[in-house]
């Protein structure tokens, strides 16, 4: 991180401080600021001071009144990538999109060669190496670990009573026609920008086409050991 102003840069490395001196009087969480402490505790007594002006909606902090106004009313973008059209309501929603042209993926498993380029995505992914099932179907009460297979299910199983959306370039089965819209711009669209490969020397312009490919190299063992005949993919 940069700063042309030192308090800035003063505010900044206190992100990275573990002092956080002011207690939760409601649970074991400490903060770092006042604010941070008031916030948390209002997610406890249910106090949401900032209200929409536009509507009924309230929230606890200013962030969130000015993400749900830029959502909802507004319509507002002011992030916008230099590299292709995207634009986005929200900040780390750019630095998620930018690792898509870097290839950055700094969430790394540390019990396979998978890597992310966001923390949602590496925590869903541990839930395949622990076991994990979070997702509980409504109708039979069946557990998965990723929703994804949860709504395969539901369609094999429970068909009658969930419509049925299949996408026309892959196998997935989506629940709701608006899924399946987020789902052809997000995978199958076509993108200006080739996304590479980093094992290899293959180039894609859909992000499905990649993703498969990015399969391919999942097992490789990569780095040999010079004293045995060892093979590691990490």
């Amino acid at each position: 991180c940069t700063s042309v102003k030192l308090s800035s840069l003063r505010h900044h490395l206190k992100t990275h401080s573990d002092d956080k001196r002011r207690m939760c009087h409601l649970c074991p969480k400490a903060f770092r600021t006042a604010t941070l402490l008031h916030n948390h505790v209002n997610t406890h007594t249910g106090n949401k001071p900032h209200k929409c002006s536009e509507c009924d909606t309230a929230f606890v902090t200013q962030g969130e009144l000015l993400r749900h106004r830029r959502y909802k009313h507004t319509l507002e973008k002011p992030f916008k990538c230099t590299i292709c059209e995207y634009s986005s309501v929200e900040a780390c929603k750019m630095r998620r999109h930018l690792r898509s042209h870097t290839g950055e993926r700094p969430y790394p498993c540390h019990l396979c060669s998978y890597a992310s380029r966001d923390a949602y995505k590496l925590k869903r992914h541990m839930l395949t190496h622990t076991g994990e099932k979070r997702c509980e179907c409504y109708i039979c009460r069946a557990r998965f670990t990723q929703s994804g297979t949860m709504k395969i299910h539901m369609l094999q199983k429970h068909g009658e009573n969930v419509p049925k959306y299949q996408c026309p370039h892959c196998s997935t089965f989506l629940s709701r026609k608006s899924d399946l819209g987020v789902h052809l711009r997000n995978l199958h669209s076509y993108m200006e920008e080739a996304m590479m490969c980093r094992d290899c020397e293959a180039a894609f312009h859909e992000r499905y086409a990649f993703l498969q490919h990015r399969k391919t190299h999942r097992n490789e063992k990569k780095f040999s050991c010079a004293q045995c005949s060892c093979t590691c993919n990490q």
